[in-house]
């Protein structure tokens, strides 16, 4: 890969994640995992020691990430073999450079937005058109000082707005750090008013046995009482 040593390992975090949160299934070749430097031989083992170097044990940990994502995220692999898995939200901006995907279930019941920055230069207040109003949780993050980047981020996620953008009636403001993928899941208002219900429901059960058992408790207390 071209570049200093940072855009290098910059570069093939971008292409794992890539690979990743793109549809298809997924396949890698030996050594990929660490990011050895040299083609894998068959006569010598994996260079293992690579694993001291913050830098390749950062590939190891995003790779072992990236697998329980893929696999805990079902818009990215429930649709992986049809159309509706899969929109373009983002693929013609070439003043940024920014590309950007939805990944979503056959039944569009869970969505991931994913974005790339393919320079080595963050993308700060960059607007993205998105479908549905709510909160967008940051679930992955290429540039995760964990992984061996510079931690630019968006603290966690963001709330939409009501303003078009690529032809979307909702958009988010984003920091896309250089040379680096992200991926938000969408936390619609009809997702969250669907966990709060179910929060309210419970805690109300809760209450309901609480002051049952209260009143057993209190009834118990006055039988057993002895009489004067």
């Amino acid at each position: 890969m071209s570049g200093d040593t940072w855009q290098k390992f910059a570069n093939l975090r971008l292409l794992l994640a890539g690979q990743y949160t793109t549809p298809g299934k997924k396949l890698q070749f030996m050594t990929t995992e660490i990011g050895q430097w040299t083609e894998w031989n068959h006569d010598a083992e994996v260079d293992w020691v690579l694993r001291t170097f913050e830098t390749h044990e950062g590939i190891r940990r995003m790779m072992c990430d990236l697998n329980r994502l893929y696999g805990s995220e079902p818009a990215l692999h429930d649709g992986d073999v049809v159309s509706e898995g899969f929109q373009w939200i983002v693929g013609d901006d070439q003043t940024n450079v920014i590309v950007a995907f939805q990944r979503q279930t056959r039944d569009a019941s869970e969505i991931v937005i994913v974005v790339s920055n393919l320079t080595p230069s963050p993308r700060e207040h960059y607007r993205l058109g998105v479908s549905g109003a709510g909160f967008y949780k940051e679930i992955f993050n290429s540039d995760a000082a964990w992984y061996g980047g510079a931690g630019i981020g968006n603290q966690g996620g963001v709330y939409s707005k009501p303003e078009i953008s690529h032809g979307r009636p909702h958009s988010i403001s984003i920091t896309v750090p250089p040379l680096a993928t992200l991926c938000f899941k969408a936390i619609t208002a009809t997702a969250a008013i669907t966990a709060t219900a179910a929060i309210t429901a419970t805690a109300a059960i809760t209450a309901t046995a609480a002051i049952t058992a209260t009143a057993a408790i209190t009834a118990s207390a006055a039988n057993t009482a002895p009489s004067e």
